[in-house]
């Protein structure tokens, strides 16, 4: 059985060059392309793929927003033109990469380790999660988050989020028009967002821009009125967070 490679990069020289690169191994055919990563989830849904080559810099939908919402994706092999602190993450979490430009025998390389990956069983799922929980080069993150609903993908930036909510494996995110379900705990969310957003309860996160005001709710006990009507519980140590924050 050949291993199913699907080329994902915006530039289609790129996606030439990994195709003539790839061609002189019988191991591997080519069974698809994509542009962008909207492109690029289309087709892994309908070739499910054993192996993709992933450019990470891409329009629409980037190569890590792309990964994140793939329940199962397939091994990849990064390609970058990311500098070195991008290469320790890749290194770190065991992801295989190319560094624009490379050469035929760095290629050759990767080829080789996606092989032993195959061979020996490896699930790739955790190496992904563990990069995706710390991504290549925070001083580049984008300013939305990417959420897959159904055949529907929404992109939510920042600003329109007025809270989040942790429930079990996942957390709620809300807007003031509807909610989105994430698989990603809070601590991710707490180093992923800027510094707008507070986490006011083990529970929750606030976008503070949208606090309308703080209650009193029993003895001791506060909750925050957000400006779309939403209430929230503030624990002993959100309270002092928000009195040193916001200056109350």
């Amino acid at each position: 059985m050949k291993i199913k490679t699907l080329l994902i990069d915006d530039e289609a020289l790129a996606r030439t060059l990994v195709q003539n690169f790839i061609k002189v191994d019988p191991d591997f055919e080519v069974v698809g392309e994509a542009g962008d990563g909207f492109e690029a989830m289309k087709k892994i849904t309908e070739l499910q793929p054993d192996l993709i080559f992933l450019d990470i810099q891409m329009p629409k939908l980037t190569g890590l927003e792309l990964l994140e919402l793939l329940p199962n994706p397939p091994i990849v092999v990064f390609s970058t033109a990311y500098d070195q602190y991008a290469i320790e993450a890749f290194e770190k979490n065991a992801v295989d990469y190319l560094l624009k430009p490379f050469s035929r025998d760095r290629f050759q390389k990767a080829l080789q380790k996606v092989k032993e990956k195959i061979e020996a069983k490896v699930d790739t799922k955790e190496e992904i999660k563990n990069l995706l929980a710390t991504p290549p080069h925070p001083d580049k993150a984008l300013d939305r988050i990417v959420i897959k609903d159904g055949a529907k993908i929404e992109m939510i930036p920042f600003q329109d989020v007025t809270h989040l909510e942790t429930y079990g494996d996942y957390v709620w995110i809300y807007t003031e028009k509807a909610k989105f379900l994430k698989q990603k705990t809070m601590k991710e969310f707490e180093e992923l967002l800027p510094n707008s957003f507070l986490r006011v309860h083990r529970s929750f996160l606030v976008n503070v821009s949208f606090i309308q005001k703080l209650e009193l709710y029993e003895k001791n006990s506060y909750q925050l009125l957000l400006k779309s009507g939403a209430r929230v519980s503030v624990s002993k140590s959100g309270y002092k967070e928000l009195k040193e924050t916001l200056g109350w």
